[in-house]
């Protein structure tokens, strides 16, 4: 028999649960565990739940007695499979029914679902879907299904004892409250990494929001931009250009991202990237930051190899290093979260040097001295706002 006062305990582990940072999944198999403890037959039992991420559309938490909670992503790219457009929960998130019920043990049992059959043979007795929406403005536009949906089943004979349904439907409520909770502490982060990057979002949400908060930084500067970008975007039009705009920074953000680097702002079709050097050290940023050179050149040549694209794709970067200020900039009620000084402002003017210097890349003599088996002198440059000229060095390709 189910006892209402351990349940009243897994309750407030919940609201502990809401008031942390939690993960779902984790939450989700210990919460199934403590159940079990209080005498609720749960033997198997599946979350799931909506997301708002920019390569995730949903989640699953599935969990199953004596054994760990296994979590899976579903991917926007991919599209519903037999089985879940098959299932009971996919029909009860279709319906405008709060439950789903079939007890699987019954001489006239419903397996209208193959699902109810395949558990009926594994011994399964009884099978529940319950679905609680909440409001989530973030993500209340997914087809209308925010909120959670989870699935519990169980082989004790004779399917679920009242009170024990009565703890599963009370313990729901508690569990959307945690989740909703988590997960919108969870997208929130992941939006402000999106939208800033790891290293700047965390900066924002450990709170860094006011204007002018910031800090001087030492960091190798990436930074890469598109050649003959005008004339492409007038060829090819809006829509085709987008595309083609987001296989550029696939191959440039992405190298950076891929090398530990962070991607702090996209200027037009610029990508300003930055290695700090507190955190590696220079000699490991500056090898970082020439490897994601390196990367965008070998792909930039597997891409133009293949003619995909109509037109080629072509770029210049530039790589420098000193002090920065890393900070908030704008206005009070509209900031940004970048890097300003004139470490920057050189890598801006260097790339543009490599149209006039004929090279795809050149760098500061701080990166090539590092480098001295890959650098070539590529003579001394005035840069505006610069008192004396610069020499820099153009970047050989990696033998």
């Amino acid at each position: 028999m189910v006892n209402m006062q351990d349940i009243d305990a897994v309750e407030d582990w919940l609201i502990e649960q809401a008031l942390g940072s939690a993960l779902v999944p984790d939450m989700f198999g210990e919460m199934c565990r403590r159940l079990r403890d209080c005498q609720v037959p749960v033997d198997r039992a599946m979350l799931a739940w909506a997301t708002l991420h920019p390569l995730i559309r949903s989640e699953i938490a599935f969990w199953q007695a004596g054994e760990a909670v296994r979590h899976e992503r579903i991917e926007h790219s991919e599209t519903d499979g037999e089985a879940w457009l098959a299932s009971p929960m996919r029909a009860l998130l279709d319906s405008a029914e709060p439950m789903l019920r079939r007890r699987l043990d019954q001489a006239n049992a419903e397996h209208n679902y193959p699902l109810c059959q395949e558990l009926a043979e594994a011994g399964y007795t009884d099978y529940l879907v319950l679905k609680i929406h909440f409001d989530m403005p973030a993500i209340a536009d997914m087809e209308g299904k925010t909120g959670i949906i989870v699935s519990w089943a169980t082989r004790t004979p004779g399917g679920f004892p009242d009170d024990a349904l009565h703890a599963i439907h009370y313990i729901q409520k508690r569990l959307a409250l945690a989740a909703r909770a988590n997960l919108e502490a969870q997208i929130t982060k992941t939006i402000a990494e999106t939208y800033l990057g790891a290293w700047a979002g965390s900066k924002v949400l450990s709170g860094q929001i006011r204007h002018g908060d910031g800090e001087t930084i030492k960091a190798v500067i990436f930074y890469c931009d598109m050649r003959n970008s005008t004339s492409i975007a007038e060829d090819l039009g809006p829509d085709r250009y987008l595309k083609f705009l987001n296989t550029y920074f696939d191959v440039t953000a992405g190298a950076v991202l891929k090398e530990g680097g962070e991607v702090l702002d996209f200027i037009g079709d610029a990508v300003l990237g930055v290695f700090p050097i507190s955190d590696m050290g220079l000699e490991e940023a500056a090898r970082r930051a020439i490897a994601a050179a390196d990367e965008v050149r070998s792909r930039l040549k597997e891409l133009n190899r293949k003619g995909e694209e109509k037109h080629p794709l072509k770029v210049g970067m530039a790589l420098s290093v000193g002090d920065v200020m890393f900070g908030n900039i704008g206005v009070s009620t509209r900031l940004t979260f970048s890097v300003i000084g004139q470490t920057v402002h050189a890598a801006a003017r260097i790339e543009a040097l490599t149209k006039a210097v004929g090279v795809e890349t050149l760098m500061t003599r701080d990166i090539a001295d590092l480098v001295p088996d890959r650098q070539e002198p590529a003579g001394s440059f005035e840069l505006t706002g610069f008192a004396s000229k610069r020499p820099l060095f153009s970047l050989k390709p990696a033998s």
